[in-house]
């Protein structure tokens, strides 16, 4: 049997703070007392706060390490390791690494390094390298024509938990302004005029023929697989109909204050992302965070492409926002994301739920991470 105590903690319940203790044994938690534990080999919290292990539903962080640099490959399995103690660091304990299953370039490195980079997730993780508990989480191009082929490859691997739809072309979603679209890929590519016009009509053809079976396919085969089922940058409220006639769970990124609300109010977890709360503002444009948690619409945080963006949200959301006091906002980072995607064992300090912590410094800076355990061990 192995057994921590942490003590004179502020600890952050799921509606509630309170002052004590916390007791963990063979990974699970046995114990919380609003009193502090006076017993032998307890660590001292210090008057931080003890919060659950954060919970990342959709991260590309990986896709950074993967490639570094334009047109520089790092190997697959360092690459997923450096990815993982960076999560590790940032106090997330659940990572659900999103990659996509197509793009809107054939040549992109998301297509080229696909299989690789989940081969050697698995390898990592079967090889006890990683510090989170990592998880996959498959997002379907629906314009891709390799699209289904390629999820066929992978949809059976253990680690796939989730999957979401999208759609990249020219006036959908994230880009119905085609001035936007422009702006984003003709910087992206190098495009020039020309070779950008052929685009966007190769994009739209694609988009035709492609999408709207593909996705019927993709929502088809999660609930098949049993799988957490999201959509992704859902614009209008017509949008949001159609996620919630397919039984999602999971509204990512919506772009605007319209299709929010009503993905908030048809059930579905609105998720923003850490950088776009802390910025103040979406890069591409589309609403911000801070507007929908002004309404209250805000329901979870992803940590996107920053890992150390998903705590300094929360802490931005409990510190800038009257309608979340500190265990709504940590909610928006663990319980909530947790539910939404049907991992019942974590996401709260609850007596019988998984011994993941961690130990946060609020400073007037940023929220430091002192201490991270999975399961009742110190990963970093």
């Amino acid at each position: 049997m192995t057994e921590q105590i942490f003590t004179n903690a502020k600890i952050v319940l799921a509606n509630d703070v309170i002052e004590g203790a916390v007791q963990i044994r063979d990974g699970l938690i046995t114990d919380i007392s609003d009193r502090p534990s006076n017993l032998p080999g307890a660590e001292d919290m210090v008057g931080d706060y003890l919060m659950p292990g954060l919970v990342e539903l959709h991260t590309d962080n990986l896709e950074k390490h993967l490639t570094p640099r334009p047109k520089t490959r790092w190997p697959a399995t360092a690459a997923v390791i450096a990815h993982d103690n960076q999560v590790a660091s940032a106090g997330i304990t659940t990572v659900f690494d999103a990659v996509s299953i197509g793009d809107v370039n054939e040549g992109s490195e998301r297509i080229v390094r696909l299989v690789e980079s989940v081969e050697a997730l698995g390898h990592a993780q079967e090889n006890n390298l990683l510090r989170a508990d990592h998880k996959l989480h498959l997002r379907c191009e629906t314009s891709y024509p390799g699209m289904v082929d390629a999820l066929a490859k992978l949809v059976d691997i253990p680690l796939v938990r989730m999957l979401s739809v999208m759609d990249h072309t020219p006036g959908q979603r994230q880009f119905v302004s085609l001035d936007a679209y422009y702006t984003y890929y003709q910087g992206k590519y190098g495009l020039s005029d020309e070779e950008m016009r052929k685009f966007v009509a190769s994009r739209k053809r694609d988009s035709e023929l492609y999408s709207v079976k593909h996705r019927r396919h993709v929502v088809e085969l999660a609930h098949q697989k049993n799988l957490a089922l999201a959509s992704h940058d859902d614009a209008t409220e017509e949008h949001v109909a159609e996620a919630v006639a397919d039984k999602m769970t999971v509204a990512e990124f919506p772009t605007t204050l319209a299709a929010a609300k009503a993905s908030h109010e048809g059930g579905l977890g609105v998720m923003m992302g850490g950088p776009n709360l802390v910025r103040g503002g979406s890069h591409s444009g589309n609403v911000a965070a801070g507007d929908l948690a002004k309404h209250g619409y805000l329901d979870i945080i992803s940590s996107d492409y920053v890992p150390h963006s998903l705590l300094h949200g929360v802490m931005k959301l409990f510190d800038d926002f009257d309608a979340y006091d500190l265990p709504r906002a940590v909610r928006t980072a663990t319980l909530t994301p947790a539910r939404q995607v049907g991992l019942d064992d974590r996401g709260e300090i609850a007596v019988g739920k998984r011994g993941d912590l961690i130990r946060v410094h609020h400073s007037p800076h940023h929220p430091i991470v002192r201490g991270v355990w999975r399961l009742g061990s110190r990963v970093s």
